[in-house]
């Protein structure tokens, strides 16, 4: 993941720098996880540190950028009338295969930053939403809650980032497969 560092063209090109930024960190956070180095990062885009601090002055600053399309969908879906548990979680781990790294960053229950407070309970509420009708269907124990989901997904993003990305699509179904036994009533 390297790049070759443009000319600094000032503040003219910040646009185009942060899209960079956010192309690349995307790229990073996908195959190394939330951890992915930020040097990296800034390498890839073709960029100095410097630029990468100005747009994004840390690491949870960047992946909330890098995230909040994921956020963005998974709100889009549940909105829509007749969306189930299984079509939100089917999202959610899409996601997940594609990046474990948005799953690490809203599943992280010791998180004590705000902003990231903020976009795991929009997370936890689309959930919530969606489980009355999963029990009506019997889909869905009465004493599984939204965290409890949160927790399924944040074990299955551990998971997949032991894994080379073509078994993780086959590892995310036996896990759902397995956790179903267990949350269905």
């Amino acid at each position: 993941m390297t790049a070759t560092r443009r000319p600094n063209r000032g503040p003219r090109a910040a646009a185009a720098n942060r899209a960079a930024l956010i192309t690349a960190a995307r790229e990073a956070f996908s195959a190394a996880g939330y951890d992915a180095p930020l040097t990296e990062v800034a390498r890839a885009a073709g960029v100095g540190q410097g630029s990468l601090y100005r747009h994004f002055p840390d690491r949870i600053s960047l992946a909330l950028a890098v995230f909040k399309d994921s956020v963005a969908d998974l709100e889009a879906l549940a909105a829509r009338p007749g969306t189930t548990l299984d079509d939100v979680l089917g999202l959610l781990t899409e996601q997940t295969i594609a990046s474990t790294a948005f799953i690490d960053m809203v599943t992280l229950a010791s998180a004590s930053d705000p902003r990231i407070i903020e976009v795991r309970d929009r997370v936890a509420d689309l959930l919530a939403d969606t489980l009355p009708e999963a029990r009506r269907a019997g889909r869905l124990g009465e004493d599984v809650t939204a965290d409890d989901l949160l927790l399924a997904i944040g074990m299955l993003a551990g998971l997949l980032t032991r894994l080379p990305a073509a078994e993780r699509r086959a590892t995310a179904e036996r896990m759902w497969t397995l956790l179903r036994h267990g949350i269905e009533p």
